[in-house]
Order: C-alpha cells, then sequence, then structure tokens
C-alpha cells in the first residue's frame, strides 16, 4: 500500500506531468528567469540608495528614481508570472501549487503602489516616502524567498522524478 506524500511528510509534486511539459516548452519560463534575477539585482542597487538618503539626507532623486525603476519591474515581472500561471496551470493567479506566493505578491504590490500614490500625491515627506519603499522592500525579500524555496522544491522533485 503506497503511503501519500502527506503521510511520508513529502509536498506534495509541484507540477503534474503534464504542468512541467508545459513550464519547460514556454517562453514565459525564460522570461521568469531573466526578470527574477533583474529585479532582484535592481532591489540591491534601490536599497542601497534608500539607507543612503535616510542616513545622510544625500541622493533622494536617484532613491526616488530606483524606487520607480524597481517599482516597473515588479510589474512587469508580476504580468508576466500571471501570463505564465495561465500557461502553465491554466489559470492567471492563485494556482494552488503558488498560491501562497501570490497572495504574499498581492502586498508587495500593494506597498509599492501605495508608494507611488505618495509620491505623486505629495501625501508624506521624503522620509516618510522612503519608510514606505523599505516595507514593501521587507515583504519583497519574504516574497522572494517563497520563490527561491519553491524553485528548490521543483528542482529536488525533478531530480527524484528523474
Amino acid at each position: 500500500m503506497r503511503r501519500s506524500h502527506r503521510a511520508r511528510g513529502e509536498a506534495p509534486a509541484l507540477y503534474t506531468p503534464d504542468q512541467r511539459e508545459r513550464r519547460d516548452k514556454t517562453k514565459w519560463t525564460v522570461v521568469q528567469g531573466v526578470l527574477a534575477p533583474l529585479q532582484f539585482v535592481v532591489f540591491l542597487v534601490s536599497l542601497v540608495l534608500v539607507l543612503r538618503y535616510l542616513a545622510t539626507g544625500d541622493g533622494y532623486e536617484a532613491a526616488t528614481l530606483s524606487i520607480l525603476i524597481k517599482t516597473g519591474v515588479l510589474y512587469l515581472i508580476m504580468v508576466t508570472g500571471a501570463i505564465w500561471e495561465k500557461v502553465v496551470f491554466g489559470q492567471y493567479l492563485l494556482a494552488p501549487a503558488f498560491f501562497w506566493e501570490d497572495v504574499v505578491s498581492f502586498f508587495v504590490i500593494a506597498l509599492h503602489t501605495l508608494y507611488v500614490i505618495v509620491l505623486l500625491t505629495n501625501y508624506l515627506p521624503p522620509a516618510g516616502q522612503m519608510i514606505i519603499a523599505l516595507a514593501a522592500y521587507l515583504i519583497y525579500v519574504v516574497n522572494a524567498a517563497q520563490f527561491l524555496l519553491k524553485l528548490r522544491q521543483a528542482r529536488l522533485q525533478t531530480g527524484v522524478a528523474a
């Protein structure tokens, strides 16, 4: 009698064989593979610029531009990621395999969007704007860790299947 993945303490397979084939064949997997590290590099540069501004009061324009670039890359990766999910799982968002990653992504997007709104309306002074950006970046790091763990899970399962 075979025990289930859960009974053995294993995570269920992330992809069915058909989903894995669609994942491997779609150009959107490559797009995500390029945008994810690009977004991380943009995040690191922006984080340094934001922290520099908060520490010294210098470089507001550079920090602001970097946050806007980070936000643009985030929007791009979210749209292309939704397309990737549709191709692989048949739905644009909240596919069971990536449900919690998507939920946390919504908070990341919300905080980045809040930053843009606050910037455009000048609702908060520059330091307050940067604090919102840092909050967005903190949730982004959590979300990036979720996706890295999911990537590791997929690789381990592919290795086991092979």
